[in-house]
């Protein structure tokens, strides 16, 4: 018998491509959507004016001049004019950046952990867990969440602590709605049944495999209750129940510039233009995130 030597050749072999993971594939389909792009860098820009902003702010935020009070739009030395106190509206609508982003992204991520552990062991538990748990939970349903936040902003009094607590409340029944409806789907999934077959005790089965699953779609909810939040505090704030002065921020800023909304309106609406474009790109970026996480193979 001959023995036959077969060289392959390294380049003639067909190569395979290893296929993307979920995250891979979530980031591409992200860049490809321009309107997720243009949110982030919204975003983006709003984050470098919150943490640089005391280096970018071309004044002093509570340097006040009654003689330039309520200046128009390109005074000298203003480019976007001066408030009823003749403090430069450029300056504190930069430094305003820092507290009204803190005040609108805070209560949302303490909403986010205490609501998706609530929501997780409700739905993981089922039964009298879930019950006992979720009707509680749906008893703030009852009150409009602007209702709610004033009321309770009302009993803890004015103040940033208070504000914060107060959206906090405001915020974890949705969530934890959210995170029991996910969880009760996941946790009949053949994967589970598998592990809690093979004798993996519940904090086993929550930690690995309920976890990575309901985290995604529960934080894509909760970034877009972030414009929700930035609005609410920007109301409290705005009824005198959130930021006292001389605190700059967007919704307090609104408040003591309504009486000159007559005199100066441009001047007076410039927090209002932040506020509603801070919101816009918090509701489209989570509109981003939502479509390049739906991946249906």
């Amino acid at each position: 018998m001959t023995d036959i030597a077969i060289k392959l050749d390294p380049s003639s072999t067909p190569a395979f491509e290893r296929s993307p993971g979920y995250w891979q594939t979530v980031g591409r389909r992200f860049v490809r959507d321009p309107v997720a792009l243009v949110a982030a860098a919204m975003i983006l820009f709003l984050l470098v004016l919150a943490v640089f902003g005391p280096w970018l702010a071309p004044a002093d935020p509570y340097a006040a001049s009654m003689m330039k009070r309520l200046k128009p739009i390109g005074f000298a030395g203003h480019p976007l004019g001066t408030d009823e106190l003749g403090r430069d509206m450029l300056t504190r609508l930069i430094i305003g950046t820092r507290l009204s982003l803190f005040m609108g992204i805070t209560p949302v991520v303490m909403a986010f952990v205490v609501g998706s552990s609530i929501g997780i062991v409700a739905g993981y538990a089922g039964g009298r867990t879930n019950t006992l748990i979720m009707r509680t939970v749906d008893v703030f349903y009852a009150f409009p969440s602007v209702l709610l936040a004033i009321a309770l902003s009302g009993a803890l009094g004015a103040g940033i602590t208070n504000s914060l607590i107060s959206l906090t409340v405001v915020f974890i029944p949705p969530i934890a709605r959210v995170a029991e409806s996910v969880t009760t789907q996941i946790r009949s999934r053949d994967f589970v049944e598998a592990a809690r077959a093979s004798g993996a005790n519940a904090f086993t089965i929550v930690r690995v495999h309920v976890l990575g699953n309901v985290m995604s779609p529960v934080f894509v909810y909760a970034t877009s209750l972030i414009a929700v939040s930035m609005i609410l505090s920007s109301g409290l704030s705005f009824l005198g129940l959130g930021v006292k002065p001389p605190e700059p921020e967007w919704g307090l800023m609104l408040n003591t510039l309504r009486t000159a909304i007559y005199v100066q309106p441009w001047i007076a609406a410039l927090p209002g233009v932040m506020i509603f474009f801070t919101s816009v790109g918090f509701n489209l970026l989570s509109d981003g995130m939502r479509s390049a996480m739906e991946i249906k193979s």
